[in-house]
C-alpha cells in the first residue's frame, strides 16, 4: 500500500507532461512549416533566384533527418530537457541569422543547417519518445496521436499567423517574433525532466548499451521494413507540400487554391493523427500502416485521373490530410513495442532519417522531372507506386517485443 502511494507521488505528472510536450510540438513545428511564407519577400529583398531559397529548405529537411538520430542518442543519454535546450538555441540562432542573411551561403547555413538541426533537437520526435517513457503501455498510442496532432496544429496556426505578421510588421520582424516563441521551448521542456513511469511488463528491460540497442534494431527484420516504409511517407508529404500549389496553378485554377489546399491538409491532419493514435491502440499497427499507404495511393490516383476543379482540390486535400501524418503514431508505436521505450528517441531517429531522405528526394525529383518534361505526371505515378510498395512492406511486420524483452517478461 505504502509502495503504491510512494510510486504515485514520485511518478510523473502525466497531464502536465502531455500538455507541455504538445505545446513544444506545436511551437517547434510551427515556424518551420511557415518557411514558405518567407519565400517571396526574401527573394525579392535579396534579389535571389527561387533555387537559392528552395535549396535552403531542402538542406533544412536533410539536416533535420541527419540530426534526428544524433538528437535521439543525446536525449536518451543526457535527457530530453538538455536536448531541447540545444535545439531551441540552434533554432533561434537560425531564425536570427536569417534576418540579415545577405548571401546564399548565409541563407543555407541559417535557414538550412541551423534550423534543420534545431528542429531535430526540439521536434515532436523527442516529445513522442518522452511520452513513451512516461505513459503506460495502454495510453501510449493515443498519447503519440495527441503529440503528432499538436505538431499538425502548429502547421495550421502558424500559416495564418505568419502571413498576418509579415503583412503587418514585415518578414524580418516576423522572424524575430518566431525566435521569441522558440525560446519558450526549454521552459516547457522542464516538465519532461521528471522520472519515467514505473515500468510495465514490456518496459522492464535489462541493462543495455546504446550500441547493443542499435545492433539489435538493425538486426530485426520488422525495424528494417518500418524504416524503408517511412521513406515513402516523407516522399509523399514533401512533394505535395512544395509542388501541389504550382501543379494546381498550372492546370488553370486560381493560385489561392494552392494555399487553401495546404491549409486544409493541415486541418484534417489533426483529425487523422488523433484517429490513428486511437485506432493504433486497439488494432494491429502494421495493418493500419498498410491501409494508410494504400489509401494514399488510391487518393492520388483519383486526383490525377479526374478533372481538376475546386471541388476535387478540396476533396483531395481533406482525404490526404487524414492520411498525412497519421503514419507517425503507429510507426513510433511499433518502435516502442518492439524495443521498449529506453532508446526510443534514438531508434525512431533512424526511422525518421529515412523519412527525411524521402522528403529530400520528393522535393528535388518533383522539380527535376518538371524541368525536364514540363509535367508532374511522372512523379505522381511514382508516388502511387511507392504507396502500394509501402502497403506491401508494412503488412508482414510483427507487432511484438524482440526476444530479449519477451524472455525477460516471461521470467
Amino acid at each position: 500500500m505504502s509502495t503504491a502511494s510512494t510510486s504515485r507521488r514520485d511518478g510523473p505528472n502525466i497531464p502536465l507532461v502531455i500538455a507541455c510536450g504538445c505545446l513544444i510540438a506545436l511551437i517547434s513545428f510551427g515556424p518551420r512549416s511557415a518557411m514558405g511564407l518567407f519565400f517571396q519577400p526574401m527573394t525579392d529583398a535579396r534579389d535571389w533566384s527561387r533555387e537559392i531559397f528552395a535549396l535552403a529548405i531542402a538542406i533544412q529537411n536533410l539536416m533535420w533527418g541527419i540530426g534526428q538520430p544524433i538528437a535521439g542518442m543525446f536525449a536518451d543519454r543526457f535527457g530530453t530537457w538538455k536536448a531541447m535546450a540545444i535545439g531551441a538555441t540552434l533554432y533561434a540562432a537560425g531564425l536570427f541569422l536569417m534576418v540579415d542573411a545577405q548571401s546564399a551561403v548565409a541563407l543555407h547555413v541559417s535557414a538550412g543547417v541551423l534550423i534543420g538541426l534545431g528542429v531535430a533537437f526540439s521536434s515532436f520526435s523527442l516529445v513522442l519518445a518522452s511520452f513513451g517513457r512516461t505513459v503506460s503501455t495502454e495510453q501510449r498510442s493515443i498519447a503519440f496521436g495527441i503529440g503528432t496532432a499538436s505538431g499538425s496544429l502548429g502547421q495550421f496556426l502558424f500559416a495564418p499567423l505568419g502571413g498576418a505578421l509579415i503583412a503587418g510588421i514585415g518578414w524580418q520582424q516576423t522572424l524575430i517574433v518566431f525566435m521569441g516563441l522558440i525560446a519558450l521551448i526549454p521552459l516547457l521542456a522542464i516538465a519532461l525532466k521528471g522520472k519515467a513511469a514505473p515500468p510495465s511488463s514490456d518496459q522492464a528491460v535489462a541493462d543495455q548499451s546504446l550500441t547493443s540497442a542499435m545492433a539489435e534494431a538493425f538486426g530485426t527484420r520488422g525495424f528494417i521494413l518500418l524504416t524503408i516504409g517511412f521513406f515513402v511517407c516523407g516522399f509523399h508529404v514533401a512533394f505535395i507540400t512544395v509542388h501541389l500549389p504550382p501543379y494546381i496553378a498550372d492546370l488553370g485554377l486560381d493560385p489561392s487554391w494552392g494555399a487553401t489546399s495546404i491549409a486544409l491538409i493541415g486541418l484534417f491532419n489533426i483529425v487523422g493523427s488523433l484517429a490513428s493514435g486511437y485506432i493504433g491502440g486497439r488494432y494491429p499497427k502494421p495493418i493500419l500502416l498498410s491501409l494508410i499507404y494504400l489509401a494514399r495511393a488510391v487518393v492520388i490516383f483519383g486526383f490525377i485521373m479526374l478533372p481538376v476543379s475546386p471541388v476535387s482540390v478540396l476533396v483531395f486535400s481533406a482525404l490526404m490530410g487524414l492520411l498525412w501524418l497519421s503514419t507517425i503514431p503507429p510507426t513510433s508505436g511499433l518502435v516502442a513495442v518492439m524495443f521498449g521505450p529506453r532508446y526510443m528517441a534514438t531508434l525512431f531517429g533512424f526511422v525518421f532519417l529515412s523519412h527525411q531522405i524521402g522528403s529530400f528526394l520528393g522535393v528535388w525529383l518533383g522539380g527535376k522531372f518538371y524541368d525536364e518534361t514540363g509535367s508532374y505526371d511522372a512523379i505522381w505515378w511514382m508516388g502511387i507506386a511507392l504507396g502500394i510498395a509501402a502497403a506491401i512492406i508494412h503488412w508482414p511486420i510483427q507487432e511484438k517485443p524482440v526476444d530479449r524483452l519477451a524472455q525477460q517478461a516471461a521470467e
